[in-house]
């Protein structure tokens, strides 16, 4: 059934020169980055704050900076400023020499320093403003329509960027793009006091944290049935600059695509639903750990929805291989994480050919997804064609996890450290198209590459 909503002409709250809707840690940089360099630029944000998983979601770990040997530094930018603000109010703990993290991060003075980068780089910010749809004038993107407190308006701009996760700007534009059969779950994180004493949780080590007397994945696959848990993986890290306050990443909701209202509805609420049952789990058979639920996310930290199609599809091969691209506007270390949908636990793969699949409770499945060749990749890289969509506006750009990669690509570059930088190109070069008065697809990558490190980025 459908309904006809009337015609009305609303009011225009806002003409830039870039527009970039979503204002995650991505979407952020991007704007700065393009305001640096003297482009006037709105940002466009449905939460209350900047940031995106980060922050509204809770997600408190950037990865390691360095390559696999931790000797070369392979990304700086924004996400190195980023780390030096936080250190200077004690928000930030480094974890030297790790795999799975590289950085704690206090994500609420996170969210005022992303306030302060974006208000010192002259960006026009609107928060509490949701994206509604794109404004289309013969064929071209000249603007989106928005809603907030004050009503229903239009943002004009030149160049637009598509930082929003899901790829809604792309996906209403009509452009072509999947989602995988196999999408990454999504997981509800949540602060929680009382969890023991002390620091993180080393990558070797199967407890959570510090709880007193609990093994909680043991505890987990033992009582799942009674808690109506699904098998999953946990992890967490201490809230830097707290005592005892620990964010906690062990709930796993199945099948339920955020890009879809009423999946993302579910999603919410199950993930709740799951961090009270842990902390009921916990009370119950850890009882020597006085825990209290500090807080949960405003959105559940999604992993995976769209990928939207474009120049080029990142595949596996070529991240696991180390590939390297000329038009490279970032790189990465991390291993490739694979949450599954159809199986519990998850696989890493890395870059030296081993792989290990992780279940909880359960020996770790250690092997070889390729021959041991005694050389292997430090580092991969991201090229600027993944963040190129197809089809007919030359004046759209997307940065984020929306990106074209393959799943098992995918597992690697979907972590912040690498968005962080797809943002800033994405900026960069959005910039350079409206300095230049040219197509996005026609931005040279050397002119591009050049910018960015000039600008404080590393381009390897």
């Amino acid at each position: 059934m459908h309904i006809e909503e009337p015609a009305k002409r609303i009011p225009v709250y806002d003409e830039a020169d870039i527009c970039v809707l979503g204002g995650s840690c991505t979407g952020v940089f991007a704007a700065v980055r393009a305001a640096r360099l003297g482009a006037r630029v709105v940002l466009v944000e449905k939460q209350n704050a900047f940031g995106g998983v980060a922050t509204s979601g809770l997600v408190n770990i950037w990865h390691s900076l360095y390559d696999t040997t931790f000797t070369k530094q392979i990304i700086a930018g924004l996400t190195w400023e980023t780390i030096e603000r936080l250190a200077r109010v004690d928000a930030v703990r480094a974890e030297e020499k790790s795999h799975s993290a590289g950085y704690a991060l206090n994500t609420e003075e996170l969210k005022i320093e992303l306030d302060r980068l974006v208000l010192e780089s002259g960006v026009k910010p609107y928060l509490h403003t949701a994206f509604a749809a794109p404004y289309v004038q013969d064929g071209e993107l000249k603007g989106v329509i928005v809603e907030n407190k004050s009503g229903r308006g239009a943002i004009l701009a030149r160049q637009f960027v598509d930082a929003t996760g899901d790829g809604d700007l792309c996906a209403r534009l009509e452009l072509a793009h999947r989602v995988s059969p196999q999408f990454q779950p999504s997981t509800a994180c949540a602060k929680i006091s009382g969890w023991g004493e002390g620091g993180g949780m080393p990558e070797d080590d199967p407890r959570e944290g510090g709880l007193k007397g609990l093994n909680l994945n043991e505890a987990r696959l033992k009582h799942r049935e009674a808690y109506d848990l699904p098998e999953g993986f946990g992890w967490g890290r201490y809230v830097p600059g707290t005592k005892g306050i620990y964010m906690y990443a062990g709930t796993r909701v199945y099948h339920a695509d955020s890009a879809d209202g009423e999946q993302l509805t579910h999603a919410e609420i199950e993930g709740r639903r799951q961090v009270r049952a842990v902390m009921d789990l916990i009370r119950d058979h850890g009882p020597d750990n006085r825990i209290a639920l500090v807080a949960l996310p405003s959105y559940i930290g999604t992993r995976e929805t769209r990928h939207v199609e474009a120049r080029h599809r990142l595949k596996g091969s070529e991240v696991l291989l180390g590939t390297a691209f000329d038009d490279a506007i970032a790189s990465g270390s991390y291993r490739v994480d694979i949450h599954h949908q159809d199986k519990p636990g998850l696989t890493f793969k890395y870059l030296d050919g081993t792989e290990v699949y992780v279940r909880p409770g359960y020996p770790h499945a250690v092997g070889r997804w390729r021959p041991d060749t005694g050389d292997s990749p430090t580092y991969y890289q991201i090229p600027y064609r993944s963040l190129l969509p197809q089809g007919p506006y030359p004046n759209l750009i997307m940065a984020g996890r929306m990106i074209d990669v393959d799943d098992e690509a995918f597992g690697g570059v979907r972590v912040m450290v690498n968005m962080n930088q797809t943002g800033e190109a994405a900026g960069v070069a959005a910039y350079l198209a409206l300095h230049q008065d040219r197509p996005l697809d026609t931005v040279d990558p050397s002119e591009l590459r050049r910018t960015l490190r000039e600008g404080g980025s590393i381009m390897l």
